[in-house]
């Protein structure tokens, strides 16, 4: 049975954003980002749906919402800087629904904003980063790493070069977990989107030794 996800508004500064909830009885809440505003990225990207699923599915309150200037969300677009402040906001929005964001699921430009937070929100004790583009925007600045790092791409993707990405996760997080979806490139077209949702499902398992 498919989990119920409501419409609902939340503020950064003087501006609403667009998002959409989907409650659990426990604490444990995750913001899910979506791709570059200014390339046609909103929340109802279809990765993004699956991330939100996936974190569903194991009892998480899930939060993925418009960043601003996009759909129904006010302000316009960021630079990534104001982008974080939204991710903030977000948070703080579950925040007072006494849900803690212990996770932030992020898909290319929202995994861009997420992993670059400054500072840091100090709840999050995980990441979950799908095809991070680093051939695309700067990757070398991480504030702080979470207590554990995932990061899933396909091996086609020409903004997210398996050669570029290895080379740049032992700076993000000593122990990332690096997951790869054969075929895939990196929209996820088709059957990609199934075999992605497969390796979300193995992300957000407890690493080895936890």
């Amino acid at each position: 049975m498919a989990e119920v996800e409501e419409p609902v508004f939340f503020t950064v500064g003087s501006s609403r954003l667009e998002g959409r909830l989907c409650r659990a009885p426990g604490p444990d809440a995750v913001v899910v980002t979506h791709p570059h505003p200014l390339y046609g990225g909103d929340l109802d990207n279809p990765v993004v749906a699956v991330l939100a699923t996936a974190y569903q599915q194991r009892g998480f309150t899930t939060l993925r919402f418009n960043f601003r200037g996009v759909g129904a969300s006010e302000g316009y677009y960021g630079d990534g800087q104001g982008e974080q402040d939204d991710v903030r906001a977000a948070a703080a929005y579950l925040a007072g629904l006494s849900r803690v964001v212990t996770d932030l699921a992020g898909y290319s430009f929202g995994a861009w904003v997420t992993l670059g937070l400054n500072p840091p929100l100090s709840t999050v004790r995980r990441q979950l980063l799908v095809a991070p583009p680093v051939a695309f925007l700067d990757f070398e600045l991480v504030a702080a790493p979470p207590a554990e790092l995932a990061v899933i791409v396909g091996d086609r993707d020409r903004m997210a070069p398996l050669d570029a990405l290895r080379a740049l996760l032992p700076h993000w997080h000593p122990a990332v977990r690096l997951h790869i979806v054969p075929g895939a490139d990196h929209f996820f077209f088709g059957t990609a989107l199934d075999r992605l949702a497969a390796r979300v499902d193995e992300a957000l398992k407890p690493a080895a030794g936890r």
